[in-house]
């Protein structure tokens, strides 16, 4: 049964972004696998709390990852 775990910092994508991640995340899936194990194919977005994801040694936080999607 495949799965796919989405990471995602709390408070930047909306329940409709995040519903979109689940059906195209899907989508592909099924279409390198085959329909037959769309019924078992899992995605799953969890988000993970403002400051506690780090990068580049960095905290990251739900306002730089919005500055960042605005091209800021």
């Amino acid at each position: 049964m495949p799965s796919v775990n989405v990471k995602v910092i709390e408070g930047v994508f909306t329940r409709k972004q995040k519903q979109e991640i689940v059906e195209r995340l899907s989508e592909t899936m099924v279409s390198i696998e085959g329909e037959n194990l769309r019924q078992v194919t899992w995605v799953v977005v969890e988000e993970v709390k403002s400051g506690e994801w780090g990068i580049a040694g960095q905290p990251l936080t739900t306002e730089a990852v919005r500055k960042l999607a605005a091209g800021g």
